[in-house]
Formats: C-alpha cells, sequence, structure tokens
C-alpha cells in the first residue's frame, strides 16, 4: 500500500493488522530513505539501529515467505521512501495499491513538520511511477483508494479494495484494539499518539486550513498528478 506522508496510512494498516490471516509492516525502507537523504527526522539515530538499511536484506524480506505463516503480508510503504535509485526488480513479486489525499488538505499538514517540503517529498510523482508501472505490468489498473472516502465509508471503501485484491473482507477491520503494536516502528512514539488512541477509522472533517502562498506553486504541481490517481480510485 503506497501512500504519501499525512495521511491515513498508519489507521489502514491498523485495519489490516486486525485480520487474522494477515502479518504487517511500517515503512520498510524508512530507515535506507534516512541514511542514503541524510535528513534528520525524529529519532534517527534509533531509527538506523532498528531498522535494516540494507536494500538487498529488505527486499528479501519483502518478496520472502509472509511472516509467523500468514495468508497476506500487508506493506504499508511511503512512496517516497523508495529512492530514483533504489532497485524496482522486486516490485513485480507484489501487488500493488494506492492511498491519495487531497493536495492542499495534504500540504496544510505537511508543512508542519516540513518547513520547506518539495514535489518528491508529497509521494506523489513516485505514486504515479509506480502505479503505471503496476498496470503495464499486469494489464490492469491497479487499486486507488482516497483517504476522505475511507473516512467518509470505511466499510464501502474495504470492501471495494479487498474485492480489488482478491481477498475477503472481514468485519474486524472496522476496529481495532488501541496502544502500540509490536509491528510498528520505533519511530511511533513520535508520530502514532493519536493512533495508539484510536479504536476505528475517525469520521472525516474538512480542514479550513489554505497553503501559503510561497507554497501555492508546489500545490499546483501536485494537483494534475493527484487528479490522474483520483480519476482511477475505487468507489463504495
Amino acid at each position: 500500500m503506497w501512500s504519501g506522508p499525512r495521511n491515513i496510512s498508519t489507521a489502514l494498516m491498523r485495519a489490516w493488522g486486525s485480520r487474522p490471516d494477515t502479518y504487517v509492516c511500517d515503512e520498510p525502507w524508512y530507515a535506507f530513505y534516512l541514511q542514503t537523504t541524510g535528513r534528520d527526522h525524529p529519532g534517527r539515530a534509533e531509527i538506523l539501529r532498528e531498522h535494516d538499511t540494507d536494500p538487498g536484506r529488505v527486499i528479501a524480506w519483502l518478496t520472502g515467505k509472509v511472516p509467523e505463516g500468514k495468508r497476506i503480508f500487508y506493506q504499508k510503504q511511503m512512496a517516497h521512501h523508495l529512492l530514483p535509485g533504489a532497485e524496482r526488480d522486486w516490485l513485480s513479486a507484489v501487488r500493488h495499491a494506492f492511498l491519495i489525499r487531497e493536495p492542499q488538505e495534504m500540504l496544510t499538514s505537511l508543512i508542519r513538520v516540513t518547513s520547506d517540503p518539495s514535489l518528491d517529498d508529497t509521494g506523489l510523482p513516485q505514486q504515479w511511477e509506480l502505479f503505471e508501472r503496476a498496470a503495464a505490468d499486469t494489464g490492469t489498473p491497479p487499486p486507488v483508494i482516497d483517504a476522505r472516502d475511507v473516512l467518509e465509508d470505511p466499510a464501502g471503501l474495504l470492501v471495494a479494495l479487498c474485492g480489488a485484491l482478491e481477498v475477503p473482507f472481514m468485519e474486524c477491520m472496522l476496529s481495532w484494539e488501541p496502544g502500540p503494536r509490536p509491528t510498528d516502528g520505533v519511530w511511533a512514539k513520535h508520530w502514532y499518539a493519536s493512533v495508539e488512541a484510536s479504536t476505528a477509522f475517525r469520521p472525516y472533517r474538512p480542514k479550513p486550513d489554505r497553503v501559503p502562498a510561497g507554497l501555492q506553486g508546489l500545490l499546483d504541481e501536485c494537483r494534475p498528478i493527484y487528479d490522474r490517481l483520483y480519476a482511477e480510485r475505487l468507489t463504495a
């Protein structure tokens, strides 16, 4: 599941982690991304110490046997973590889905943690690259879901997503126990307080915030990519 930042990706991971047949992993390329870019994110030293930075080992894990004997391996991925020089041949060995969010809502949230984001920081160019690659590999567009649609109708969108992925929908995906998970990355302490307090998807609430004038150009770059992905989205 390829997402951009400041989305409901962790809540969606909770939904899949509630399934008895599914093992989830949390941003397996994050340590590689931090090491390669030199970005100074919260908990950087601990992330580099506790998570694998070796691309070969990450790929072997993502394409190997599903951990704990489960049937489904749900991989929560940040699209911008897959850097331009990273190996991509392994992508044909897994199925792909995409989680998108309206750019203005995403950017007004992103600038709270990244003061001067670039287009690559939004993950949108990478999502479109990966979408086109997956469609070419299979001959069928991979499923896309929009965060607002999920929050407005969690059951409907998860039924549609499971159908597109050819796995049975389970009611247990609609709620979960609060608290941390052993499958969460060590960065959870910095970012996951809201999700750890949650027990289900929270209702959608529009954001009144507007993108600052200095980032209007970035918003204009985001919209056509988002619109292309949005046109492919699943509906309930």
